[in-house]
């Protein structure tokens, strides 16, 4: 099993948008998030920002096909 980091977007000057998104639902599920590195965060709270962004990503996707 490899140990490669696969976090990179396809579109590289998504980064910005990406990371705006990303706080916009940490504050939506209250959980703080800083730029640069959040390794003071549970498992829960990452998990949940993470969820969050899947669930806003899914939503939007509805909306579209509608």
């Amino acid at each position: 099993m490899s140990n490669s980091n696969n976090n990179q977007l396809n579109i590289p000057q998504a980064r910005e948008a990406m990371d705006r998104f990303k706080m916009q639902a940490a504050q939506e599920v209250g959980v703080n998030l800083t730029n640069g590195y959040n390794g003071h965060l549970t498992s829960r709270e990452a998990g949940s920002v993470g969820g969050q962004m899947v669930k806003k990503m899914i939503e939007a996707y509805e909306q579209n096909m509608q």
